[in-house]
């Protein structure tokens, strides 16, 4: 579905540019995998993604909130090696840093990192290129059944992830 919505806005079917993020979201009382990200504060689980341009995720990954950005995404981009096999350019936030990180970005996807740090000024400013991600996570926001992980396998939250996004494109259309 992702591809056919590239293919129609004149692109190509896979992608060669992909922002990475993380969100981390509370888990309600049924949800059995669990963790704790202390830089956010939140017990429940967290969700990585990879998306285009155009905030389509082109790879999707949950895991517990106790996993690290670097090794969700590292764990994310090595599961959708071929879906990302393209991708020559990852454009990440601060928390992603690290000659490590890149080294291992590019002994999975042969992409260079390219990482996009907030101001040492303390005011509001819009990262360029990073709001798309955000903007998909504020997709995610939208459903109901994804404002909490409810579900009692990582499997299951990974999917309806995947289900909200393929909602989403059903309403473009």
């Amino acid at each position: 579905m992702v591809r056919r919505e590239r293919i129609e806005n004149g692109r190509t079917a896979k992608t060669s540019f992909c922002i990475v993020d993380a969100q981390s979201v509370k888990n309600t009382d049924t949800a059995r995998a669990k963790g704790y990200d202390a830089g956010k504060k939140v017990s429940g689980i967290k969700r990585h993604l990879a998306v285009d341009t155009q905030g389509l995720p082109h790879a999707i990954e949950v895991t517990t909130a106790d996993v690290t950005d670097r090794n969700g995404a590292l764990l994310m981009l090595l599961l959708n090696d071929e879906t990302l096999c393209e991708v020559k350019t990852v454009l990440v936030d601060g928390a992603y840093t690290g000659a490590r990180y890149e080294e291992l970005v590019w002994q999975i996807l042969g992409a260079k990192i390219e990482v996009v740090k907030r101001s040492e000024l303390h005011h509001f400013a819009v990262l360029p290129k990073r709001w798309v991600v955000e903007r998909s996570f504020a997709w995610l926001e939208k459903c109901r059944r994804l404002w909490k992980n409810c579900e009692r396998k990582l499997e299951t939250s990974a999917q309806l992830v995947a289900l909200a996004f393929l909602s989403l494109l059903l309403r473009r259309h």
